[in-house]
């Protein structure tokens, strides 16, 4: 079959699985998940049926040029649909200001503060709902939905990539704070005393989330001068969280420091989570669960010393199940909450 024959077979398909949820009187939804580097899409029912699924690499854009591409994403999204997309949800890599409809986004140069929702509702029109919310909200929000949290009022995703967020659900209901801005657990105070290199990134971020691994790494490779290992071959700023995964598996030794600090991090965050909120679950995910998915283990062991006991008892820890499309669930389910939010005022 000819590449042509392909792609007509699986619009065919898109557009025939559209046409029985509309027959069927479902509501139509739809996900964006920007990320620093990409932007994923998909058409879900509302039963979270995913309908069209792509991604996009951003290629360098920065600022206005990336908002362009969500909005073309978006338009694109409405005419696979036939236009009847009913509602969009958009998880952005940031803070968005729901006040003001803005988002911050520090790895979108331009972005401190862009009108995303304007621009992308003046493209959508007026038929067509748009919301957007952070992309750690949006991860316990897609878990809730399709993933390790289906059925609980209180869940907390940790989401450790470049940076660390935390999503958090308690009693039903996302925490976004009195300013947007709740679940930056990178900034948790977990280290004394406090050090100057914290300063941009907190410490826990700064020593555990996948950048932070890469920077310990070249941190204790400063402080050993008599190790000899694989990283030493490699340039300090080419090191990865990925080649200290690698290094660990080959039970480096300044790789084995690193990761037992992360782990100990990771622990006592966690524990933090659970003596504050009380969750049923705590989910770990983003980029670097991943390699450390085997780690669970070490890091309920972890903390449990940290924990409030009785709590701790009571809660379980597991590695994402949706994995890269957690966000993109959530987006979908913010998508379907704002249509039942709608529908609920319009009774």
């Amino acid at each position: 079959m000819s590449n042509a024959a392909d792609l007509a077979h699986v619009i065919f398909s898109i557009v025939s699985q559209i046409a029985i949820n509309i027959l069927e009187g479902n509501p139509m939804i739809a996900g964006l998940d920007l990320g620093g580097t990409k932007l994923a899409e998909a058409i879900f029912s509302d039963e979270g049926e995913i309908f069209h699924k792509d991604v996009h690499e951003l290629k360098g854009r920065e600022g206005s040029g990336v908002g362009a591409m969500v909005g073309e994403r978006l338009e694109a999204l409405l005419a696979i649909s036939g236009h009847e997309v009913d509602a969009v949800g958009v998880s952005v890599p940031g803070i968005y200001f729901k006040d003001h409809g803005s988002v911050w986004a520090p790895n979108i140069p331009g972005w401190e503060s862009y009108p995303l929702l304007s621009e992308l509702q003046n493209g959508a029109g007026s038929k067509v709902k748009v919301v957007i919310d952070s992309d750690r909200a949006c991860y316990i929000l897609g878990e809730v939905w399709q993933g390790a949290a289906q059925g609980l009022r209180d869940a907390i995703f940790i989401a450790v990539g470049t940076g660390i967020g935390a999503g958090i659900m308690s009693d039903g209901n996302v925490l976004r704070g009195a300013h947007d801005i709740s679940g930056a657990i990178g900034w948790l105070a977990l280290d004394r005393p406090y050090l100057r290199r914290y300063k941009n990134y907190g410490c826990f971020e700064y020593q555990a989330s996948g950048a932070g691994i890469a920077r310990m790494a070249c941190d204790y490779l400063e402080d050993d001068g008599a190790y000899a290992g694989v990283l030493r071959s490699m340039p300090p700023e080419e090191i990865t969280a990925k080649d200290v995964f690698n290094a660990y598996g080959r039970n480096d030794g300044i790789a084995r420091q690193v990761i037992r600090n992360a782990v100990e991090f990771w622990g006592m965050a966690a524990a933090n989570m659970v003596s504050l909120f009380d969750p049923d679950k705590i989910i770990f995910g983003g980029g670097v669960f991943g390699p450390a998915a085997d780690l669970i283990g070490d890091i309920r062991t972890e903390a449990q010393k940290w924990a409030q006991p009785v709590s701790f008892k009571k809660v379980s820890m597991e590695v994402s199940t949706l994995k890269g499309d957690a966000g993109l669930y959530g987006a979908g389910m913010l998508a379907l909450s704002a249509l039942k939010k709608q529908e609920g005022d319009n009774v």
